[in-house]
């Protein structure tokens, strides 16, 4: 069963220094098991500037097993599918301890964005493209962050406005669309989902 008194500490302790460690995590909904983890793209690395969305569900033997996390922001990364956000990293697999906690977890990640580990790639061909041609990966990793994690303020109203048109009330179009930092198809994908 989920330690709601552990997760509960953890979300205080995560977001108290936010503006320091670049990480953050809040509710998903009303479920504790199911939260939206915020990183700061690592400064001097391709991903700098960048806001990346992170999903993760906590599964009920947390905190003894560990949390699932995939990106929902959008990353060129040897250890991050360009397809579908998933994570590797041996922390959020056989590695994990319950010493560990969500915010070690999402640090660990932003440490990853600094650090990728190519000969063990969740992605082989952003990884070749690492190990074999670094300045166009750097180049594509760069256009990615500005293109998916970099939040435009132009334009969100007008995203804002179609969604609201199409019946959506205006709440949670704004949560939603700051969930999946400003992408409208994604935002109007999670909101169909509801």
């Amino acid at each position: 069963m989920l330690d709601v008194s552990r997760v509960q500490k953890e979300l205080v302790e995560c977001n108290r220094d936010k503006s320091t460690s670049g990480v953050s995590i809040e509710l998903n909904g009303d479920e504790l098991s199911h939260l939206s983890g915020t990183i700061s793209g690592p400064v001097a690395t391709p991903y700098e500037g960048g806001t990346f969305q992170i999903d993760i569900r906590l599964p009920d033997g947390y905190p003894f097993e560990p949390p699932k996390m995939q990106f929902i922001t959008k990353v060129w990364h040897p250890n991050i599918s360009s397809q579908n956000g998933a994570i590797c990293l041996d922390i959020l697999k056989d590695q994990w301890s319950p010493a560990l906690t969500l915010k070690t977890a999402l640090l660990s990640l932003q440490a990853l964005l600094s650090a990728p580990e190519p000969d063990d790639p969740q992605d082989a061909v952003v990884a070749q493209q690492y190990l074999r041609d670094y300045p166009t990966f750097l180049g594509t990793a760069r256009y990615w962050t500005e293109a998916f994690a970099k939040r435009a303020s132009v334009g969100t109203e007008e995203k804002v406005q179609k969604l609201l048109e199409m019946g959506f009330p205006e709440a949670l179009v704004r949560a939603t669309l700051e969930s999946v930092g400003g992408d409208e198809n994604m935002a109007l994908e999670k909101l169909c989902s509801c």
